[in-house]
């Protein structure tokens, strides 16, 4: 059986967006995405989690598609005080699951919604068979939206102070 490190999930690459162009989920979300293994066990999700500097990582089957995702409150809620040993402890125990999914077709606004409004803060993207993409954290969508506010300012307020023809 392959160790859950070896689980390969193809890297975002990001290109640079011309002013005013908004950028899709999967565009938004972590180059590197945090997968691990069903079969794999809670130890192995939180070193991953710890390598990773991320709070939540995808559970994934033997082809990519979404079984479940782990993340910090998991640890938290399901193991830390149970006197539990992580090392012994199947994932599939402590995953969170049935896992509210996104598209690619998923915009910013609705994903921000359905976490607003679920109390998520991570949100796997997937494509039209299950398989994992990338995982969307709430952080990726408010930098986003914190920069398009700051370039709606700075049109503002270059537009206010410009003194052209009839200004």
């Amino acid at each position: 059986m392959p160790k859950s490190r070896d689980l390969q999930v193809q890297p975002v690459i990001r290109r640079p967006r011309p002013r005013g162009v908004h950028m899709n989920l999967l565009e938004m979300c972590d180059a590197d995405v945090a997968a691990i293994r069903v079969e794999s066990n809670a130890a192995d999700a939180i070193r991953m989690m710890l390598d990773r500097h991320v709070g939540a990582v995808g559970v994934v089957d033997s082809e990519g598609r979404v079984a479940g995702v782990f993340t910090e409150r998991d640890v938290l809620r399901k193991l830390s005080l149970t006197g539990r040993n992580p090392d012994a402890t199947p994932l599939r125990e402590l995953m969170t699951t049935p896992v509210e999914l996104a598209t690619t077709s998923t915009t910013p606004g609705e994903a921000l919604a359905i976490m607003l409004e679920r109390h998520f803060r991570h949100l796997p993207v997937v494509d039209n068979s299950g398989k994992l993409l990338g995982i969307l954290s709430i952080r990726n969508l408010l930098e986003q939206r914190i920069g398009d506010l700051s370039q709606e300012l700075d049109s503002l307020e270059q537009y206010v102070t410009n003194d052209g023809p009839g200004g």
